[in-house]
């Protein structure tokens, strides 16, 4: 049996082929990374326009890729919670008319759970029970995730995500846009301790919140009540050296709060497996501290590959769980745009 996976939560758009045994049979993601590097983060409508313009190419190639007639898929998986809302739509419009077209069960799916689902995929074993971790542009949060099918909340962050902490802090700075790996380029060269910023929300549950790290970096750089343009100015005064310095405080200040939040959920749940994903679960630094705080622990951590921790198509593979236990969604189901952060709770079947 054949499942084609749609992702277009935000500026990917990608497609996959995957079979039941969970082998990727094609798989091609489109990214609008150069569209929206000169406005240093996503707008929105250029990016549903994007979408509109490249899913069917990009399904088009993935089955060929997967040397798969359309009349030969069994189902159609679409992520439909949470991103942003145009972007949504283009993906849930396409997988809408495929199964209409096909006669085959549509699977909407959650895109943070599926995030988690990648490290299923990359251990080609069973992972759950596991405490659930998504590090991303969008999304700060962590899930006791009972099976693959049953998500239970356990915190979120209550402003910025960390990824949207990485970009602005690198706009700040004036270094290009992802800020991720701009940051972590540019903290190579420099002292993580030469600047004291806050470990915000330490000791106080397992939410978060990056919005009052990021303004510490903005007062680094400026006098408070500066505006932008001369928070702007001063940055450009800045040395490389000293560039360098903020990048690497402010990225080890994230890090640090990741880790120890990591270690709390794990501790609270007993739960001896943690799976990471999403794309601040690329950052170096981050992935060596975390193996070092689960390896004293003696938790298993599996963290998604380098290629599924940015936005793909073949994380919908967690479509199967729900297929398999005779789970479908109805076709008039809706987009879902936002997260339910703290007030999110219980176990979570089916995206609405």
């Amino acid at each position: 049996m054949l499942l084609l996976a749609l992702e277009t939560t935000c500026d990917e758009t990608a497609a996959a082929v995957i079979d039941e045994e969970l082998r990727v049979l094609g798989a091609v993601v489109a990214s609008q990374e150069p569209l929206h590097q000169q406005f240093g983060g996503v707008v929105p409508e250029l990016a549903s326009r994007a979408h509109m313009q490249r899913i069917l190419p990009v399904i088009d190639q993935t089955l060929r890729k997967a040397q798969v007639r359309p009349d030969q898929l069994d189902a159609v998986a679409v992520a439909v919670t949470p991103g942003l809302a145009g972007s949504l739509l283009v993906g849930l419009a396409a997988a809408k008319a495929l199964a209409v077209a096909l006669d085959v069960p549509l699977v909407g799916i959650n895109h943070l759970h599926a995030h988690v689902y990648a490290c299923r995929l990359a251990a080609g074993r069973e992972v759950f029970p596991c405490v659930g971790y998504i590090v991303s542009g969008g999304h700060t949060c962590l899930y006791h995730c009972r099976s693959a099918t049953q998500f239970e909340l356990l915190g979120a962050t209550i402003d910025d995500a960390a990824g949207e902490a990485f970009d602005k802090v690198a706009s700040m700075l004036g270094l290009p846009f992802p800020g991720g790996p701009a940051i972590q380029r540019a903290a190579e060269e420099g002292d993580p301790r030469a600047y004291r910023f806050p470990r915000p929300m330490l000791g106080q549950g397992l939410d978060f919140s990056f919005s009052g790290l990021k303004t510490a970096v903005r007062y680094a750089i400026g006098s408070p009540g500066q505006g932008i343009d001369q928070i702007a100015e001063a940055a450009r005064r800045l040395t490389p050296q000293q560039v360098a310095d903020l990048a690497a405080s402010f990225q080890q200040a994230v890090v640090d709060v990741l880790v120890q939040k990591a270690v709390a959920a794990v501790e609270q749940t007993g739960l001896k497996r943690l799976c990471v994903g999403g794309g601040v679960a690329a950052n170096r630094p981050f992935r060596q501290q975390l193996e070092q705080a689960m390896a004293q622990r003696n938790v298993e951590l599996i963290v998604a590959p380098l290629a599924l921790c940015t936005d793909n198509a073949v994380m919908g593979a967690i479509a199967w769980e729900y297929l398999r236990a005779g789970k479908t969604t109805p076709l008039d189901v809706d987009v879902s745009p936002g997260l339910l952060r703290r007030k999110e709770s219980g176990s979570t079947n089916l995206p609405p």
